[in-house]
């Protein structure tokens, strides 16, 4: 029984490093966000196809109505993959995922807009850690700083995020976790294909390999695995442990694209991850 306990944490652990690789190759493939979010999306849509397949699972809709809801949720999926690639680029991998990793904090806010469940004041108290970490990211707060803007972009991704998890928290239970993450490859796929036409994607010829990394280890293997964790541990239990997501991604940033952290990097994120530490310990406790 220990020995299957630590298999399922592995994994889940696996899970967690394999989506922090985002961060790196966000920073490293030097091409617009949108032109990697459109191939990212069409390589994983792929990816995850093949493995429908291998699964026979059923990839129509259980109904109608679901359309709607599915694609509002692929909009906010893809604008989330996008502006997080911005604050990767306009600032640093720790200070994007940092930014990002507010989500936690923002769908408590959002919960009770989406949900209809009421609103716990102790909400407010960790807001105000998560702003004081973000201005400890950034003291010196002017937008001309692309820090500011990295920061500003981050939490555009972490609000899309979380919006777009409310709205698919109604059907997980209905849909196997792989094939909604096909739907919204589907959605992100057709939503970016205009910006083709504007954006320079010349890049492609030496970048693609690391999209195909992109798309087959972060967001098809890494997101699964993911998913297939959540049988063996609570989403409290989930989201204490892929909050080593952001220290994954600085570590790995550290040795493949030699960003050294600051000081302000460190006790702002600190903040930002305690806040999440206790939101999760908190909600498993209700």
């Amino acid at each position: 029984m220990k020995d299957m306990h630590l298999k399922n944490l592995l994994g889940l652990l696996l899970a967690t490093f394999f989506i922090s690789t985002s961060g790196v190759l966000g920073k490293y493939i030097a091409m617009p966000s949108e032109v990697i979010i459109w191939f990212r999306s069409v390589f994983a849509m792929l990816f995850l196809w093949i493995f429908c397949r291998y699964k026979k699972y059923d990839l129509t809709l259980k109904s109608k109505k679901h359309t709607l809801p599915f694609i509002i949720a692929g909009i906010f999926m893809a604008a989330h993959w996008v502006t997080y690639f911005y604050a990767l680029k306009l600032s640093n991998v720790a200070i994007g995922m940092l930014s990002l990793y507010t989500f936690p904090v923002i769908i408590a806010f959002l919960e009770p807009v989406f949900l209809k469940v009421k609103f716990n004041s102790i909400y407010i108290v960790l807001g105000i850690m998560v702003l004081l970490g973000l201005y400890i990211l950034s003291p010196n707060f002017t937008f001309e700083s692309t820090t500011v803007q990295g920061i500003v972009f981050g939490l555009i991704s972490a609000i899309c995020y979380a919006a777009r998890i409310l709205i698919l928290k109604n059907y997980v239970h209905q849909y196997n976790g792989v094939l909604l993450m096909f739907y919204q490859t589907v959605i992100i796929t057709i939503c970016l294909f205009p910006t083709l036409f504007f954006i320079d994607i010349s890049g492609f010829e030496t970048q693609w390999p690391y999209l195909l990394l992109l798309a087959f280890l972060t967001t098809a293997i890494g997101h699964s695995l993911m998913v297939y964790s959540l049988q063996f541990f609570s989403a409290a239990t989930t989201s204490i442990i892929s909050s080593v997501q952001p220290i994954f991604g600085i570590i790995l940033a550290f040795f493949f694209l030699n960003e050294i952290p600051n000081l302000n990097t460190f006790l702002g994120g600190s903040l930002i991850l305690g806040t999440v530490l206790i939101e999760s310990i908190r909600s498993k406790k209700k």
